[in-house]
């Protein structure tokens, strides 16, 4: 296993994790390719087979994150976000959160007869009780004010729970909002040969609140290598697996421009 660490493997990524011992990786990070909304090179995936694998490969306590969206097809939205999250559910894990992705701008659906869509589900799958949380924080609007909490009782009469003044930060909420596009996403120009990225801060946001430095970070679908770079940066392990041998150039060009 240590010699895979930090190393891109060139592959269909569940034959390579067939070869990786059984819970030898902290945190999974990455985007399938759902619903054929993108060409990637003609290449397709087992997602059942890469859902058990994950399990297996998974420490005790570890995370995956899995983004995905949906299509629309025929009028109706296919549901294989949720189709997948159950799946997970079915083979062990558990859907210990579904956070959303929110985009700054997206293209309007012109002539659909529905609101813009400018989401994406970022699953959070934990084998077990997740081994590490580091929560993100913000500077909370009211800081100093009594902290009160309203609650119902079972016969529906309500109470105010007092936990004195607030603290000046708070915890993210579940919805992650990012900038897209060229200084959004990324300022690796060649990252957007391949066709779909997420952003750095999604995927550095994610890795800081799973991990700790020294955790190895996988990255089974490593397409342009967003995952891979922002653990290089953050002082993880990496262990990536592309497919594609155009997409590992990109990937290294972004690896070796990283500090």
């Amino acid at each position: 296993m240590e010699e895979l660490r930090n190393k891109i493997i060139q592959g269909d990524c569940l034959e390579v994790m067939k070869t990786l011992e059984d819970k030898s990786v902290d945190m999974v990070l990455t985007s399938p390719p759902y619903d054929n909304l993108r060409d990637y090179k003609g290449y397709t995936f087992d997602f059942e087979g890469i859902a058990k694998e994950l399990f297996r490969i998974v420490k005790d306590g570890g995370v995956v994150v899995w983004v995905v969206g949906d299509a629309t097809i025929k009028g109706s939205e296919t549901g294989t976000s949720f189709k997948q999250a159950l799946y997970f559910k079915d083979i062990g894990f558990n859907l210990h959160d579904t956070m959303i992705y929110e985009k700054s701008t997206t293209l309007p659906c012109i002539g659909a007869k529905r609101y813009y869509q400018i989401f994406e589900y970022m699953f959070i799958l934990s084998k077990g009780n997740p081994k590490t949380f580091n929560p993100m924080e913000v500077e909370s609007t009211r800081s100093g004010f009594l902290d009160k909490t309203g609650h119902r009782r079972k016969d529906g009469t309500g109470f105010l729970d007092y936990k004195g003044e607030r603290k000046k930060n708070r915890r993210l909420f579940n919805v992650w909002r990012y900038a897209v596009g060229l200084g959004g996403t990324t300022n690796d120009k060649i990252a957007f040969q391949h066709p779909a990225i997420f952003p750095e801060k999604l995927a550095e946001d994610h890795i800081l609140s799973w991990s700790n430095e020294g955790d190895t970070i996988l990255d089974p679908m490593a397409g342009s290598g967003t995952t891979l770079k922002m653990a290089k940066k953050n002082n993880r392990n990496y262990i990536g697996i592309e497919i594609s041998p155009e997409y590992i150039e990109i990937i290294n060009k972004r690896l070796n421009s990283t500090a």
